[in-house]
């Protein structure tokens, strides 16, 4: 029977190299090489053990492969101190991971892979997890990289860092839909939305080449969880919004594909979620709250029709069935946090999306475009008419879930924890004192996308009026920028916690430049931002 060969049967046979060579659109030369292709990474850090991660493509021939990792106490490999074997093959995209253990806690390390002909990987650095008391830890939150809307010029300014000891990405590494042709030279393949598992393997190829985010994971070691854009824009246990079965299949076979290119491409490990133990200093806990227990996020379609929204928000709106983390996960958290209270002193909580609620403000449709049509009125207006009733802007984030969000912020405060919650997901820069029952409960500093547009794409008047609008509707809100991309940087001592947002100078051409910072910081036993 004839068959006609799609693309990806092509990238099955011949390759990812092949294929993106016969389009013109080969966007490094690893991807078409055989040998290893995307150099190297390190993550889930313990005091004792550390996850390395690489990517080697033999010959032609060969069905899988043995790697020796190694690791060292100094750059040149004289003192190699550790190491371990790993198998790979094609049935894992020649991605290989590999935990090796026995090291020694608060430890900087430089580590390499072997493979059997004698080739050598390029040498990452990394750093095991501290034990016991320690003056200060340097944590980067990063989020939102969208490689088709710029350079990630954030990226290589934190890989420059000489006092960068983890890093938290916490969701949208990638992003699954099709190329836009943005900016010259960030092209995406493949070029149509990632569905099926080849999609989404070729689309972390395709990021894993950027030469800025190589530098980043060989530099440090890091924690990741993903958010709705490595499988489908917002999306939930059952489905997403950017999923339509009808024409691109069962949502449960994409979700199994996008979890297995992640973790296959990605230096994690394959648990839900973990507790990482910064020595007494604090608990940095990686979370998930997208697709194993999310209950299906209410949209335009569940608010009732016209400006009655009291029953919708005492209803529905405040179901206490409805979760973002799921009862077991809910209840793990619980366990932590009543634990680690006792024996860290900061309960670092890295979350996908905001835990602070962000209300439009009443005077947002005067921030309309002149030419705004029809359906961009009617929905600011509606916007406007949620705010007035007292709900949140979004319901993709916690203020979607305010159960779920009282459950944990209790359990917090049952803990006499000092919560500080790290997000992104909104590709703006935030600082929430979280309250719950009219008491301090924690604060959260949310970070900015690395390159993903902001809020000025929606509010096209002075991107400082626009903040000062959010903050004043928003009773949680202490501060906030919605215009600018970067990162932000976390530095962790006994008697304070101080979050610094660097706002890059562009992403638009390669630059890593810091153009602007703005820091706040939180006093042990506070649980809120102070004013300055």
């Amino acid at each position: 029977m004839h068959r006609t060969l799609d693309r990806r049967d092509l990238i099955r046979i011949f390759g990812l190299g092949a294929v993106l060579a016969a389009s013109g659109r080969l966007l490094a030369s690893p991807l078409g090489a055989s040998g290893f292709t995307h150099k190297v990474a390190s993550g889930e850090p313990g005091p004792h053990s550390m996850l390395l991660w690489t990517r080697f493509v033999p010959g032609r021939g060969d069905s899988d492969v043995t790697l020796i990792a190694e690791m060292a106490t100094d750059a040149s490999f004289s003192h190699i101190v550790a190491g371990d074997q790993v198998r790979t093959g094609a049935y894992r995209d020649w991605t290989a991971k590999v935990v090796v253990s026995g090291l020694e806690p608060g430890t900087d390390y430089w580590y390499r892979f072997v493979a059997p002909d004698g080739q050598r990987s390029s040498i990452g650095r990394t750093k095991t997890l501290p034990v016991g008391d320690i003056g200060r830890f340097n944590l980067g939150l990063f989020s939102c990289s969208h490689l088709s809307f710029g350079w990630f010029n954030a990226y290589r300014h934190a890989a420059d860092r000489d006092d960068l000891d983890l890093w938290l990405h916490v969701g949208d590494y990638i992003y699954e839909d099709g190329d836009y042709p943005l900016v010259p030279g960030r092209l995406v393949e493949p070029i149509h939305e990632a569905i099926a598992l080849a999609d989404y393997r070729l689309r972390f190829a395709c990021y894993r080449s950027d030469p800025d985010l190589q530098a980043l994971h060989q530099r440090a070691p890091m924690v990741a969880l993903w958010d709705d854009h490595e499988t489908a824009d917002d999306s939930w246990e059952g489905g997403a919004r950017n999923h339509q079965p009808a024409t691109e299949g069962a949502w449960d076979s994409r979700k199994a594909a996008s979890i297995q290119a992640y973790r296959e491409w990605m230096p994690v490990s394959d648990e839900p979620w973990r507790a990482y133990h910064l020595g007494t200093l604090a608990t940095l806990y990686r979370t998930e709250s997208r697709l194993l227990a999310r209950t299906r996020q209410l949209t335009a379609a569940d608010l009732p029709q016209g400006s009655d929204l009291a029953a919708f928000r005492d209803g529905p709106w405040r179901d206490p069935s409805r979760t973002m983390l799921g009862s077991v996960q809910e209840a793990w958290l619980d366990r932590e946090l009543q634990a680690n209270g006792k024996t860290s002193r900061w309960q670092l909580l890295g979350m996908a999306t905001n835990m602070g609620v962000v209300r439009l403000p009443l005077n947002a449709i005067d921030w309309l475009a002149p030419n705004a049509d029809a359906a961009a009125i009617a929905g600011r207006k509606a916007g406007v008419l949620r705010s007035k009733a007292g709900l949140p802007s979004s319901f993709d984030n916690w203020g979607g879930y305010p159960a779920a969000r009282s459950r944990l912020l209790a359990s917090a405060q049952e803990a006499d924890a000092d919560l500080v919650v790290l997000t992104g997901d909104s590709h703006n820069a935030w600082a929430f004192s979280l309250s719950e029952d009219g008491r301090p409960a924690g604060v959260e500093f949310g970070g900015h996308s690395v390159t993903s547009p902001g809020a000025e794409r929606s509010f096209p008047v002075d991107p400082a009026k626009v903040a000062q609008g959010f903050v004043k509707a928003s009773p949680e809100l202490n501060w906030a920028d919605t215009s600018r991309r970067g990162y932000v940087m976390i530095e962790i001592t006994p008697d304070a916690l101080t979050g610094n947002w660097l706002f890059m100078r562009s992403t638009a051409v390669k630059n890593a430049t810091v153009a602007d910072t703005h820091r706040m910081t939180v006093g042990r036993g506070r649980r809120s931002f102070q004013p300055a």
